[in-house]
């Protein structure tokens, strides 16, 4: 908890049995629980709330242009890619310019 070993809390235990007395012990050990179940509930809300605040500033407000962007391409957009069942196009070699095909057989 604290880096304190079990002999360390039994002796805490012990000194404090011989300042506080039996009787009200239990009832000091009870207001200890009490005030530190608080002070962790309050640890976690803190903790909550700076969170959500860095979440906020995490994220951008989208400008005016992105909104109307969005707004007009929002049917176009799918989630999910289509299946393609296509089959791959294959590269024909590029075809000469008769003049230039002329030329190359002249001077063969």
């Amino acid at each position: 908890m604290f880096g304190l070993g079990f002999g360390e809390i039994v002796l805490i235990l012990a000194i404090a049995l011989v300042v506080v007395g039996p009787k009200k012990l239990p009832e000091i050990a009870k207001g200890l629980g009490k005030a530190y179940g608080e002070f962790r509930k309050y640890m976690n809300e803190f903790k909550d709330a700076v969170n959500v605040g860095i979440d906020e500033v995490e994220k951008p407000k989208p400008s005016p242009a992105q909104k109307v962007y969005e707004e007009h391409y929002k049917d176009t957009v799918k989630d999910e890619p289509a299946d393609v069942d296509a089959e791959p196009v294959k590269a024909e070699p590029a075809k000469e310019e008769p003049a230039k095909a002329e030329e190359k057989k002249q001077d063969a």
